[in-house]
């Protein structure tokens, strides 16, 4: 797996590398969580194609597995997901819903996954 920090335009945070898988299960997210801590950043910028396969499938339990576990220690996700991802419909709920806090968004773009990750 491999990540990269960013510090331009606001907080440091922790970016997955697009196109490359880093997380196959749920139970994965420990080692991305790792890299957070050792680097001491608590944002995290993911795509789509670094997350489990069913992970856009509410009804899998892979999401809440990993959100759960970034809530726990208090670390903001961005995904950023294209528009030909499938999300289920239970999913797209979740989204909204979360829509109101601030440890989860889902974005289009790499550029607006950043700037909220750049809100405090």
């Amino acid at each position: 797996m491999e990540f990269t920090v960013s510090e331009a335009m606001g907080p440091r945070l922790l970016e997955g590398v697009p196109k490359q898988s880093c997380m196959l299960h749920a139970d994965d997210a420990a080692t991305v969580l790792q890299e957070c801590l050792s680097r001491r950043v608590d944002r995290v910028m993911l795509y789509s194609e670094n997350l489990p396969d069913r992970f856009f499938d509410l009804s899998s339990g892979e999401a809440g597995v990993v959100l759960q576990k970034f809530r726990n220690y208090n670390i903001r996700l961005a995904v950023v997901c294209s528009s030909s991802v499938r999300l289920s419909r239970r999913f797209g709920e979740m989204v909204a819903e979360e829509r109101r806090g601030r440890n989860f968004g889902l974005f289009e773009t790499r550029d607006s996954a950043r700037r909220w990750l750049s809100r405090d």
